[in-house]
């Protein structure tokens, strides 16, 4: 639990990423916190909101309590409106019928860029990680919300590889490099709501969460991060949030 709360980090993360979507929006979301924010912006103030998963599912009903552990699973199926080939689906995206992006990742940098394949050497990485899946391409493709823990080792001043494009050396270069859609959106994480300079493309924190200060992001991040001159204060989840989060799953078992 949180200090002076009734909520775990895990809730805040969620339900700060929630109230991020927008009612009718498609959100190519990946399991864990990403699929909690999405379903519960669904119960909650988004009835329009579609999930779709990299395995091929547009549209699925999540049922409380059984949440899916990958995007490949069974669960991901029941009475969803469509179901398609990945290639397919990586098409929707290719075609802009994707509005939003929505996974963690090992490393982010200040920039946004995202790593999810290998820490260290890449002769002789020190950690091999997941890899790219279809990470590349809703990057590349879709406005992106990162949900993630605030730790140093995550935060980094370069990521060891760029699985997932950001704002790659920030100003124009993503659109220099051919990437004319998408970016960074925001990067939620259990301190902050973090965004990204206009023109720099550089991120900061645009909002702390309860009880959190500037200096403990900044002392939790690998980089000099800059403040917004307005920044806010999250508001707590509600006992409403809380309790449909809750149902949807019990547990809580999601760690960013």
């Amino acid at each position: 639990m949180t200090e002076n709360s009734n909520y775990t980090a895990s809730e805040l993360l969620a339900v700060a990423s929630g109230r991020l979507l927008e009612d009718g929006q498609t959100v190519f979301a990946g399991v864990g916190i990403p699929l909690l924010a999405a379903t519960l912006a669904q119960r909650l103030h988004g009835p329009g909101l579609t999930i779709l998963f990299e395995g091929g599912t547009l549209g699925p009903f999540v049922v409380p309590g059984e949440l899916p552990p990958s995007t490949n699973e069974q669960r991901c199926t029941r009475r969803a409106n469509m179901l398609l080939s990945i290639t397919d689906v990586l098409l929707l995206l290719q075609r802009g019928y994707v509005d939003v992006g929505f996974m963690g990742g090992a490393q982010i940098d200040r920039y946004g860029n995202l790593n999810s394949s290998f820490i260290g050497d890449p002769t002789d990485p020190a950690i091999r990680l997941p890899g790219t899946g279809g990470g590349n391409d809703i990057s590349s493709l879709t406005q992106m919300i990162v949900a993630i823990k605030h730790e140093k080792r995550r935060f980094v001043d370069k990521v060891d590889f760029i699985t997932s494009p950001g704002f790659l050396g920030g100003g124009s270069t993503r659109a220099d490099s051919g990437l004319s859609t998408g970016g960074m959106y925001r990067v939620v994480t259990d301190l902050a709501i973090l965004d990204f300079d206009d023109e720099t493309r550089e991120m900061k924190i645009a909002a702390l969460h309860p009880g959190v200060t500037a200096e403990q992001v900044r002392d939790n991040t690998g980089f000099d991060i800059r403040i917004d001159d307005d920044v806010e204060t999250t508001e707590p989840p509600s006992k409403a949030e809380l309790d449909v989060l809750r149902h949807l799953d019990p547990e809580m078992l999601y760690i960013a």
